[in-house]
């Protein structure tokens, strides 16, 4: 059994009220964030340019002052203390490292910072760079390297020191498509063998999703949801969130009992929804195609390939345009009329966007 499943409950970090601002004017870049992270967990900030996800993780670090609120570690305040003593490991996008020493030099380098012997910095350095899946690289100038070499460098001088949290800063940012796929299974292994708790930051959905046991999805320097991967994905709260993730089935709608008025006609609701106006999303897979006389009517105006399934894009005689998601074989082509009906399960009421 692996630390991770061993332990949930001990909180590693909290923090309160966190804010920052820049300049004198605008909306804080953090702005009164709650968050807290479970010893062993791996949790995922995602959001866009400007949410404040990379500033979140620099007050974590002690490398940007937090003009309100505190950061705790294991219940012990960090106003005041340096980087170098709040036992946390770091790791960005760029992966900095030391062009001028080998690869056993950079991973060694936290440790010999914290003056472990020479025989400690050996032992540690080849277990690591067996764990990375770079056995006996040690020699190896940084220059010849992959990216994904790097990257994976990076990560074992980060862990070296055995920081008791793991922050990353768009670790895989720089790499291609197919070897952070692969990379984003082999870290997320990585660190339920090692119990790390672990506090990333990025704007990939698939990578966080991946990768995370929890996802915070961040707006404006706020959080605007957090759950688990399937949560975030099946339910988004808002309007913000199913846009970010990729979901433009969102229409004002009035709800009425079993179903709810929308721009496109009746669409079921889920049991139990409140009458009363609101936000509503469709998620792709809950469109159903129909013949054309038994649906909504609509032309396919667009189909893009996914690989697993095609993305249509559906335009109704009346309302706006309908996304959705629908088996290969099954997927009709441009220009073709289609009907429309919509499945209850894959309708989601979104709440009021803060300040709205």
């Amino acid at each position: 059994m692996t630390a991770r499943n061993e332990s949930t409950a001990r909180e590693l970090l909290r923090l309160d009220g966190v804010t920052v601002r820049f300049g004198t004017s605008g909306r804080p870049a953090l702005d009164a964030v709650d968050l807290e992270v479970a010893a062993h967990e791996i949790v995922c900030v995602l959001g866009p340019s400007g949410s404040g996800k990379s500033t979140l993780l620099r007050v974590v670090a002690g490398l940007q002052q937090a003009d309100a609120g505190q950061v705790l570690l294991e219940g012990s305040d960090q106003s005041g203390v340096p980087t170098h003593r709040r036992g946390v490991g770091l790791m960005f996008q760029d992966h900095q490292l030391f062009p001028q020493r080998d690869v056993a030099g950079n991973v060694a380098f936290g440790l010999r910072m914290r003056r472990a012997s020479r025989a400690d910095q050996d032992r540690t350095v080849a277990a690591l760079l067996d764990l990375v899946g770079l056995p006996g690289a040690q020699r190896r100038a940084v220059a010849s390297l992959s990216g994904g070499e790097q990257q994976r460098v990076a990560l074992a001088r980060a862990l070296a020191p055995r920081p008791r949290l793991l922050m990353l800063d768009e670790p895989l940012g720089q790499l291609d498509r197919g070897l952070r796929e692969r990379l984003v299974v082999e870290l997320r292994r990585l660190f339920g063998d090692l119990g790390t708790t672990v506090l990333a930051v990025t704007h990939d959905q698939q990578e966080a999703f991946a990768l995370a046991d929890r996802v915070v999805v961040m707006q404006d320097g706020r959080i605007a949801q957090t759950g688990t991967p399937l949560e975030v994905w099946r339910r988004p709260a808002t309007e913000f969130v199913a846009r970010f993730l990729g979901f433009d089935n969102v229409v004002e709608a009035t709800v009425q009992g079993e179903a709810a008025g929308t721009p496109w006609g009746k669409v079921p609701v889920p049991e139990g929804t409140p009458n009363g106006p609101c936000r509503l999303l469709v998620r792709p897979a809950g469109v159903r195609l129909t013949p054309a006389a038994e649906g909504l009517p609509a032309t396919v105006t667009a189909r893009t390939f996914r690989g697993s399934h095609v993305t249509l894009l559906l335009q109704p005689s009346g309302g706006p345009q309908v996304q959705a998601a629908c088996a290969l074989r099954e997927a009709p082509e441009v220009g073709e009329r289609v009907g429309i009906a919509f499945a209850a399960q894959d309708v989601v009421v979104l709440d009021a966007e803060p300040g709205a």
